[in-house]
């Protein structure tokens, strides 16, 4: 039997106590509420966490290409991302399977069974946690831009409310938005 095999027979297990570790990082009424509702749109969070990390699972024991982690970072991280969570707060529900899957397999650990496929598994793990965090960062940015340019925008409309700028005619295309501005507060 080889480390696969052996998470295989565990992976109802190991997904359980993984969903359980990434939903404690939750307030308790708001883990409590994931855990109870499986509703897809009751509870599209917890219900994305199940999907996404029963999705990694499966890709991580097929091992492979990490473009195919991708969808199911990119879902989980962008939670967190507007959730506010801070980038290692964002990415640590990675390095907690590494904790559960330690607890899991503590026995077949203890023989020695399984050290260089484990550390194999945990390389791939550290590797997914580095796409989680540029995903992440792409996110945050992505926010940020969307923030700046509402702010711009509103600026902009209380601006035109207040008539302290107008649109620009046609034949005054040379005419920047600060000569517009300045010719309405001088005229």
């Amino acid at each position: 039997m080889n480390l696969k095999d052996l998470l295989l027979e565990k992976k109802s297990s190991i997904l359980k106590r993984w969903f359980d570790t990434i939903v404690a990082s939750y307030p308790p009424d708001t883990s409590n509420f994931f855990k109870s509702n499986h509703n897809q749109f009751a509870n599209p969070v917890g219900f994305t966490f199940s999907e996404v990390i029963h999705g990694l699972f499966e890709e991580l024991l097929q091992g492979g290409d990490p473009e195919r982690y991708f969808p199911y970072l990119n879902d989980i991280i962008k939670i967190k991302a507007v959730q506010d969570f801070s980038p290692s707060q964002s990415v640590s529900f990675l390095f907690l399977l590494k904790k559960v899957v330690r607890e899991e397999l503590r026995k077949e650990l203890q023989r020695n069974q399984f050290q260089d496929e484990l550390l194999s598994l945990e390389s791939e793990i550290d590797a997914l946690a580095l796409l989680a965090f540029d995903i992440f960062m792409q996110c945050r940015e992505k926010i940020y831009e969307i923030r700046t340019n509402e702010a711009r925008n509103m600026m902009f409309r209380l601006l035109k409310r207040a008539n302290l700028v107008c649109e620009i005619p046609d034949g005054n295309q040379g005419l920047g938005e600060e000569t517009v501005l300045t010719q309405k507060i001088e005229g």
